[in-house]
């Protein structure tokens, strides 16, 4: 094994952990410790490899999460933001706005059904990063 290989089995360690433990208070020296990397040598590995730095990728993680609820049930805005991790609706709230283009409860009175595989569903309403979002609901 490389050590380019070597290195992204350890981003790819550390990306799983935030996938699976994203409603957990995470931070960088901890994720670094998964890695076996210094924190610094952690965010510039992880953002050249996946593009995004690991804080914006965490954050997109829970509203993708928080968009599944959001579809799913009749679970309070507060109850959601409080489950995938953050501790302010205000924040949560915000940073939900920023990626998405619209606020939680617009997302969710706007929810319509689609007859569609899950997995086109899933990849038109993956926000792909901040400030890409379209400025209304998409066609």
């Amino acid at each position: 094994m490389s050590a380019r290989e070597d290195q992204n089995r350890r981003l790819l360690r550390a990306r799983d952990a935030m996938d699976r433990d994203y409603a957990r208070p995470l931070d960088i020296p901890s994720l670094a410790r998964v890695a076996l990397m210094s924190p610094a040598h952690f965010s510039r590995q992880f953002t050249a490899t996946f593009g995004e730095t690991p804080h914006r990728y965490l954050q997109r993680r829970r509203i993708e999460r928080a968009m599944t609820m959001l579809r799913d049930g009749a679970r309070s805005v507060t109850d959601i933001a409080l489950d995938i991790g953050y501790d302010s609706l205000g924040t949560f709230s915000r940073t939900f706005r920023e990626i998405t283009g619209r606020s939680p409860s617009e997302f969710r009175a706007g929810g319509d059904a689609l007859e569609v595989p899950g997995c086109v569903v899933r990849r038109w309403t993956r926000p792909s990063s901040f400030g890409e979002a379209p400025a209304g609901p998409r066609p």
